[in-house]
């Protein structure tokens, strides 16, 4: 992963917004008056040390967690008012999880046909063209019949990504895409979501892949104890860290 040239980044107009965003767990605050902005065609990576509030404010995005204080705008609709269509705005966010979450009862083709058949009212030889098309992406066509349970870790969340792009969605979450896969297999998923940089897809990723954050976003944020403590380019947050909490995480993950 060190070896790639970082990816040049287009960057439009702010498409996701989270203002003052406060998440309690009972007594446990997960999130403590969160703002943050990701702008059309960036790469925003989150980094931080596991309960930092990392995943749990990736899941605000498209309200997967209720926010207890805050607003979320994302593509110019409020996600926490009580008149939002949640589905609709779900439509356009995709989301790839650390457990794949993939439907055992149902083969590689039909996990990807779904939910654009039920969602986006595909025909069926409508999502299976698009279906076949994503796996020719993601290098695993000949997938298409299997089940979950018949391929690997690394071949099942590719199925998942393309899942989830499979509704052509406008931004792309990944919540520790890699973390659940053997060594030998986190290459291949990262050169799918290479792909997706490079093809300018929004991207909000959780992850403690530090190679793929240093060339293939272009802004990280490193959060700690529910707060944003630091944000920058790569460069600058990789190289020299202005906050004690990032120089500390930092000097334990980086050899």
């Amino acid at each position: 992963m060190t070896e790639i040239a970082p990816i040049p980044h287009t960057i439009g107009e702010p498409i996701i917004n989270l203002t003052g965003i406060v998440k309690r767990f009972g007594k446990f605050t997960a999130l403590d008056n969160v703002d943050l902005e990701v702008r059309q065609g960036e790469v925003l990576m989150i980094i931080g040390p596991s309960g930092s509030g990392k995943s749990t404010l990736l899941r605000c995005i498209n309200l997967l967690e209720r926010p207890t204080a805050g607003t979320v705008i994302v593509d110019g609709m409020e996600l926490t008012t009580s008149k939002v269509n949640i589905n609709k705005v779900r439509a356009e966010v995709g989301m790839v999880f650390q457990r794949f979450e993939l439907f055992p009862h149902l083969s590689v083709v039909q996990n990807i046909t779904l939910a654009q058949e039920v969602v986006r009212k595909r025909s069926s030889a409508e999502a299976r063209k698009i279906a076949m098309e994503l796996l020719e992406k993601v290098g695993i066509p000949d997938k298409a019949e299997k089940y979950p349970a018949q391929l690997s870790g690394g071949q099942q969340q590719r199925v998942a990504i393309a899942r989830a792009l499979a509704m052509q969605p406008k931004i792309m979450l990944f919540d520790e895409p890699t973390s659940a896969l053997d060594p030998e297999m986190i290459k291949e998923v990262l050169d799918v979501m290479l792909d997706l940089a490079r093809e300018g897809m929004t991207m909000v990723v959780v992850s403690h892949e530090m190679g793929f954050a240093r060339n293939a976003s272009n802004r990280v944020v490193f959060m700690d104890q529910g707060v944003i403590v630091e944000t920058g380019k790569p460069d600058e947050v990789f190289s020299n860290p202005q906050h004690e909490r990032t120089q500390l995480f930092l000097s334990k993950i980086l050899h």
